[in-house]
């Protein structure tokens, strides 16, 4: 259990902030869970993270063991980039789960880390998480950071929470682009019309997509495109709200599926960013799917137009 007291210097921080503050080993997300667990009371009663310290107030804080991982480990062939003693950084194919969730209880990313790194996984992403950092959807492959203990896995957070990871995707879409470098900037929120979809929205949380053009076809293009912000399908709600969806990707391409492939040409190609312990500077990448790289080389099918 840990107690503070709070001074007249730091009156009208938010409660997460402050805490984060205080004790560097708690990540804001990490401040989050145990507040919705009520093991964190500021004078003796629950409150929201966006509460605002006063001068005085009393905080106690019931830091919690992870739960001990009950999933199973299994042996799923998974392209190992990158493996110290802090991080593993894995090429996930597309098609396969990040972590275990209703309807996928195993044959996960995590069931398949668990094998490989046997008991040294950070607890911070809970029971069903360990070790998650970020994530990519089911049928987006690419690079992914898994962290080994809690400290990596906290600064990480921190890292991406501040935007100082640069994530480079590579994406197939539909029709023309014309502008050879452009800025979606549009938030996102859960669709009203449907709750499994996201949609921009005003209301919604700020998201910033970069794209640049790599090569242009008949009817689709290629595009590098760099993320500031990570919300829930932002690539893909973004470039379909453009008018360019992603190719594969039913559910925000109306259906139509130009390829016949399962899953969309999306892909995590690299990462840039500082390693949470050594401070080293780390650029790793993950090679384009075989399905992709042959849809490319085919041009699509299509004559190339620069």
């Amino acid at each position: 259990m840990y107690y503070y007291i709070v001074k007249i210097e730091d009156v009208g921080k938010r409660l997460d902030k402050y805490l984060s503050e205080q004790n560097e080993k708690l990540s804001r997300s990490a401040i989050q869970r145990l507040l919705d667990e009520k093991k964190i009371l500021v004078n003796s009663k629950s409150v929201k993270a966006s509460y605002r310290v006063q001068e005085g107030d009393s905080i106690s804080l019931e830091e919690t063991e992870p739960k001990d991982i009950k999933l199973k480990a299994q042996d799923i062939p998974i392209e190992i980039i990158y493996e110290d003693n802090d991080i593993i950084v894995v090429n996930k194919p597309k098609g396969l789960v990040v972590h275990p969730a209703n309807g996928n209880p195993d044959g996960t990313l995590v069931n398949a880390i668990m094998a490989i790194c046997k008991d040294s996984l950070s607890g911070i992403g809970g029971e069903i998480r360990p070790g998650i950092v970020h994530r990519l959807d089911k049928d987006t492959s690419g690079i992914l950071i898994v962290a080994k203990n809690d400290e990596a896995h906290i600064k990480m957070s921190e890292q991406i929470k501040n935007r100082e990871v640069k994530k480079t995707y590579i994406a197939l879409v539909r029709g023309v682009v014309k502008e050879n470098e452009a800025t979606i900037d549009m938030p996102i929120a859960r669709s009203k019309q449907d709750r499994k979809k996201m949609a921009v929205d005003k209301n919604g949380k700020q998201a910033i997509t970069h794209i640049k053009v790599i090569k242009r076809f008949e009817d689709c293009t290629l595009l590098e495109v760099n993320i500031e912000t990570g919300r829930t399908h932002q690539i893909r709600v973004h470039l379909a709200q453009i008018g360019y969806p992603v190719v594969g990707d039913m559910v925000y391409s109306n259906g139509k599926n130009r390829f016949g492939i399962e899953g969309q040409c999306l892909h995590a190609k690299s990462l840039d960013f500082k390693h949470p312990i050594t401070g080293k500077q780390m650029h790793l990448e993950a090679e384009l799917p075989e399905y992709f790289k042959e849809i490319v080389s085919m041009g699509t099918g299509l004559n190339d137009t620069h």
